[in-house]
C-alpha cells in the first residue's frame, strides 16, 4: 500500500508532540554557523511543510519536495509564503538550479530501503548543492528500530480520529513495517476506516558515512538528535550536517 495517502489527512493532529519550533531553532542555527543566512534551501521529503514553512519564517527561500500528493495538498493549503512545492520521488528529484541547503528531516531517508537508492538520493543532493551548500538530515537507527520499537503495538484516539500502529522489525534484513489502521472523522462526522503500510530500512551510520563519501559528501557533524551529543549505542536518532568534500 502507499504510504501517507489517508494519514495524511490526521498527520499534523497526531504528531503535534514533534518539537518543529526547536528542532528549526537547531537547523538554522547549524545552517547561520556555515554562513547560510539567507538563499534557497530544498525540504526533501517535505511532508504537509511544517518545517519547511518554520524556515521560510526564518527568511529562507524554500521549495518543498515530497511524493506523496495528498501531504503536500495539506501543506499547500496553507496561506501562500512563496514556497514553491514539487511532487516529486526523493531518488529522482529535478531542480532548476542549485541550493545553498538540503535538509531532510523526520527520518524520510529511512523510507529509502535500497543503499543504491539512497546513494542517489546522495548523489541528487551533491549535483544540486552549491559548492559552500549545506546537507543536514537525521535517520533512526538500528537499535531504535530493533529495542525501542520491535514488535510492538501503539494505539491512540482524539475526537477528530484514531489510530492503531502494529509494527514489526525484521533484523535480518534490517526492514521495519509498521501497519496503520486510521479512523478519520469524515465531514458527515462519520468515522471513515483507512489501512496503510510503511517500511523502513535500518542504516548503520558507518554504512550512511560510506555513502555519502562515495557520493562526494563529506560529515562535518553528527550528534544524537535527542541529546545534541555524540552518538552512542543507545542512540534512536542520528543527525548529520555534511558539505562537499
Amino acid at each position: 500500500m502507499e504510504a501517507y495517502t489517508e494519514f495524511a489527512q490526521v498527520y499534523d493532529r497526531f504528531m503535534d508532540n514533534v518539537p518543529y519550533e526547536a528542532w528549526c531553532e537547531g537547523i538554522s542555527k547549524i545552517l547561520t554557523e556555515h554562513g547560510i543566512s539567507e538563499g534557497l534551501i530544498l525540504d526533501l521529503g517535505c511532508g504537509t511543510g511544517t518545517m519547511t514553512r518554520l524556515l521560510r519564517q526564518k527568511g529562507y527561500d524554500m521549495i518543498g519536495v515530497d511524493a506523496s500528493a495528498e501531504m503536500l495538498e495539506i501543506a499547500r493549503n496553507h496561506p501562500d509564503e512563496g514556497i514553491l512545492y514539487l511532487q516529486q520521488d526523493m531518488r529522482e528529484f529535478e531542480l532548476y538550479g542549485t541550493v545553498a541547503a538540503v535538509v531532510c528531516v523526520c527520518d524520510s531517508l529511512n523510507y529509502i530501503t535500497e543503499e543504491e537508492d539512497l546513494l542517489q538520493v546522495f548523489r541528487l543532493v551533491w549535483n544540486y548543492l552549491d559548492p559552500d551548500g549545506v546537507f543536514f538530515f537525521d535517520m533512526n537507527t538500528i537499535y531504535k528500530y530493533k529495542e525501542m520499537l520491535g514488535e510492538t503495538t501503539i494505539a491512540e484516539n482524539r475526537e477528530e480520529g484514531s489510530f492503531i500502529w502494529e509494527n514489526y522489525y525484521d533484523p535480518e534484513e534490517q526492514l521495519n513495517q509498521y501497519d496503520l489502521t486510521l479512523y478519520v472523522q469524515d465531514e458527515d462526522d462519520r468515522y471513515v476506516r483507512f489501512e496503510e503500510t510503511h517500511i523502513q530500512k535500518a542504516y548503520a551510520l558507518e554504512r550512511v558515512l560510506e555513502l555519502l563519501e562515495k557520493a562526494g559528501l563529506k560529515a562535518e557533524q553528527i550528534f544524537d538528535s535527542d541529546t545534541g551529543e555524540a552518538v552512542m549505542e543507545t542512540t534512536g536518532k542520528f543527525c548529520v550536517v555534511a558539505r562537499k568534500a
